[in-house]
């Protein structure tokens, strides 16, 4: 079992089987070192958490969405590159959170995933970050989450 792996399971994290792209478009492009992982969207319990942060999603649902979101990062990455010990840095995570003119909680949102990443990466899974409000997001999600990864060679 790998690092990353056991971690994992000390986390008791199991991945999904990674989501299908709704669009046309492929969940990761690796380009050299470096992994780009397209916005992944919160599955939870295997149904997609819809609605809006300040309407209709509470803050702390929005925050487990996020976390979701980052769960599928790692299992967007982890069939596209083998394995997750690959992982060098996450160098960044871009937070989408469908939310109200009045809702200002972004980052805390954000920090789901963020906060998930250095559980499972240590050091290397502290990253730079941008958490955008915005009024509607893809399939009425709640919360999406892309990524750019840097990798160790194969």
């Amino acid at each position: 079992m790998s690092e990353i792996d056991a971690r994992l399971e000390q986390l008791g994290l199991v991945l999904p089987e990674p989501a299908a792209p709704v669009a046309a478009y492929v969940p990761v492009v690796v380009s050299g070192n470096v992994a780009y992982v397209s916005g992944q969207l919160p599955f939870v319990d295997g149904k997609l958490v819809t609605g809006r942060l300040g309407e209709n999603v509470s803050l702390e649902q929005g925050i487990e969405a996020a976390q979701a979101c980052g769960v599928m990062i790692l299992a967007q990455l982890k069939a596209a590159i083998g394995s997750l010990d690959r992982v060098e840095r996450v160098l960044k995570l871009g937070a989408f959170v469908s939310s109200t003119g009045d809702f200002t909680d972004q980052p805390k949102i954000a920090n789901g995933a963020s906060e998930l990443m250095a559980a499972v990466f240590g050091e290397a899974g502290q990253h730079a970050r941008s958490a955008v409000g915005v009024p509607v997001l893809p399939l009425g999600a709640a919360v999406e989450v892309d990524a750019i990864v840097a990798l160790r060679p194969a």
